[in-house]
């Protein structure tokens, strides 16, 4: 081995021989109360995130059902034509919140 290997080595031991220092009394305790504390919060917003995404699965759903096409063109929330963009079903929709913008040429 090299001779600075050596001395790394004797370097660490040396301080490795040395005396501990002292833990603080509470610190265990606080260390295990924090992290019962992470581990609660990281639980508890697993579980609002999965609700959330069962949310907006259900509201999916519900859209889909309300404002699928329809064959026979009656009842269902369709528009009749085969649709689901037509006139009777953009109508009940809330209006956009940006509003429009202009149309480009489609000049090449």
């Amino acid at each position: 081995m090299s001779p600075a290997r050596n001395r790394r080595d004797d370097e660490v031991r040396r301080l490795l021989d040395t005396p501990h220092p002292i833990v603080p009394a509470g610190l265990v305790a606080h260390a295990t109360a924090r992290g019962r504390r992470t581990v609660r919060r990281r639980r508890v917003l697993a579980r609002v995130l999965w609700v959330l995404l069962a949310a907006a699965v259900v509201a999916g759903i519900v859209l889909a059902v309300l404002y699928w096409p329809d064959d026979a063109g009656s009842g269902g929330g369709g528009t009749g034509d085969g649709t689901w963009w037509g006139q009777a079903v953009t109508a009940r929709l809330p209006p956009p919140l940006l509003p429009r913008l202009p149309q480009l040429p489609h000049s090449l």
